[in-house]
Formats: structure tokens, C-alpha cells, sequence
């Protein structure tokens, strides 16, 4: 991914203000595969194909026909893109960034898409036993009532789980380790805290190139008409609110960037981009001209 360079942040700015605009999230969520390795088939495999050892193995979907379990995981999956698009890289371990002012909004929908989550497990719960029943008709000789949990035991492998903290700040550490390893450890620390910063607000700045880039290559009308997608408009237009929130570091430039694609889509349709030619044209070139501001 290509990104703007020199988005140095002084460390005395991160510490100072990022703990107070920002907190951490994590957000995991836990769905039944409703999986089962056969072992005996996978034997019948290998010995079908007159392998030396174990080759393979075969895994059979215990609910093969049925949909329910796939509504879960869809819910699930917009979860995560939604997350996503509100929060920025903190940790490896998935842990996010969150601006503090969007913790109100962001915590409601969350709630709602909670609670779209458990809904989903419900319906699907209620369903269980008859899935189970029409199961032994689909999977045939694989079937084995023994491979299905009890739909209480089902139930506790769904799991939506969150949490919210604050974003740790420089110098808080107290084990005796001397001056010299002290201050070592201290800066290890704010290197770290620095390139997260960092890394967060490289990933700000990847989604609006690749917003820009594919905006200017869809408005290319030059080798014939392109099929223009209400979604082009409508995520271009959220960006530009995310933006307000997502610049933690008050970058201006990035700033600057929001107000100028602010500016070029106020007004701006989907359904006015494919009948106009004039505005179609007048659109890309004010996208040219921001993406002409990335150096590389």
C-alpha cells in the first residue's frame, strides 16, 4: 500500500494529548463451525488412494444445506467492517484505536449490533434440533448423532465480547532496574508508543488514497462509460465525517485534505456523476488534484 511520507508526530505530542482524545478497543466475537474431523473417512481416503500415511483429513460441515449458521457469521462479518472503519490499528494483537469522540456513537451501535448478533443466535438455536434432524438426511452414511452437541453446550460457543481502556501513558514503570535501565526500557517504550501513532495514522491516510484512486479511476470516462455504484458516493461521503474523529494527532494536512473532499462532494450524486458529463469531469480533476498532494 502506498502511503504519505513524513507523518513524523513528536513524541511529547503523542503522549500529552493522544491519551486524553483516544482509548483502546477490542471487540471479539465467537461463532460454532459446527465442524467435525471424521476420522474414518479420512482413513477410507488414504487407504482408497494408497497413501504411506496420513495424507489428509476430512472434515464434514455438520449442518450442510442449512443457512442459519451462515446469518451468524454474516452479522459477525459487518461487525468487523464496521469496526474497522471506526477505529484505527493500535496493537498486534487487534486491539484498536477509538477517538473519544465518537465513544458515545460508536458504543450505541455497538450495543445494536450486539444484540443483532445474539438475535441471530436465537433463531438459530430455536431451529437446532430440527437442523439436526434434516442433517441426517443431507450427510447421509456421514451422519452421527453423537457429532451434535447438546444445543445448551451449542449455545456457549457463541460468545460478543468487548472492552474498553485507556491508552497507557509513558513512564509508568516500577520495577528496580537502575537509572540507566530505566530510562533504556523508558525509551524502548516511547519508541513503540511512536510508531503505533504512527501506524495508526498510516492506515487513516491509506483509506482516503484508495478511496481517491478508485473514486478517479471510476469518473475515467476515456475508454468508454464505466457502471458508477451509489456505494462510490455514499462511502466517500462517510469518510469524510469519520475523518473529523479519526485525526487523532490533528494532523492539518489530513484536515486540510477532509474540508477539500468535503467540498468537491457537497451536492454530489451518484445518479448526477452518470448524467453529467461536465460535473463527472469537474469531480475527478478536484480528486486528481488531491491525490497530487501524496508524495511518494
Amino acid at each position: 500500500m502506498q502511503q504519505l511520507l513524513n507523518l513524523d508526530v513528536p513524541t511529547d505530542y503523542a503522549f500529552a494529548k493522544i491519551s486524553s482524545s483516544a482509548m483502546l478497543v477490542d471487540v471479539s466475537m465467537s461463532v460454532w463451525t459446527a465442524r467435525k474431523l471424521d476420522k474414518k473417512v479420512s482413513e477410507e481416503v488414504d487407504s482408497a488412494k494408497s497413501t504411506k500415511t496420513r495424507a489428509g483429513n476430512y472434515h464434514k460441515n455438520l449442518l450442510a444445506g442449512s443457512s442459519k449458521l451462515d446469518d451468524i457469521s454474516k452479522v459477525a462479518t459487518a461487525v468487523r467492517n464496521w469496526h474497522y472503519k471506526q477505529t484505527s490499528p493500535w496493537s498486534d494483537s487487534g486491539t484498536r484505536l477509538l477517538p473519544a469522540t465518537l465513544f458515545i456513537d460508536y458504543k450505541s451501535e455497538l450495543g445494536q449490533y450486539e444484540k443483532m448478533f445474539y438475535d441471530s443466535v436465537e433463531s438459530f438455536l430455536v431451529e437446532y434440533d430440527n437442523l439436526v434432524t434434516k442433517s441426517a438426511f443431507q450427510l447421509g452414511d456421514l451422519f452421527n448423532r453423537e457429532d451434535y452437541p447438546h444445543v445448551d453446550k451449542v449455545r456457549s460457543k457463541f460468545g460478543f465480547n468487548y472492552s474498553f481502556s485507556p491508552v497507557p501513558e509513558s513512564g509508568d514503570f516500577r520495577v528496580d532496574i537502575g537509572e540507566q535501565g530505566m530510562a533504556e526500557l523508558r525509551g524502548q517504550y516511547e519508541s513503540a508508543y511512536k510508531s503505533r501513532i504512527e501506524s495508526s495514522m498510516k492506515d487513516v491516510w491509506d483509506r482516503v488514497y484508495t478511496t481517491l484512486s478508485h473514486m478517479s479511476s471510476k469518473l475515467d470516462f476515456t475508454e468508454g462509460k464505466q457502471k458508477l455504484f451509489d456505494s462510490m458516493v455514499d462511502n466517500t461521503i462517510e469518510l469524510t465525517g469519520l475523518l473529523k474523529h479519526l485525526n487523532i494527532t490533528g494532523d492539518q494536512r489530513l484536515e486540510n485534505l477532509r474540508k477539500d473532499l468535503e467540498s468537491a462532494m457537497h451536492g454530489v450524486s451518484c445518479d448526477d456523476l452518470r448524467d453529467s458529463d461536465a460535473l463527472r469531469e469537474h469531480t475527478k480533476s478536484k480528486v486528481d488534484e488531491m491525490l497530487s498532494k501524496f508524495s511518494f
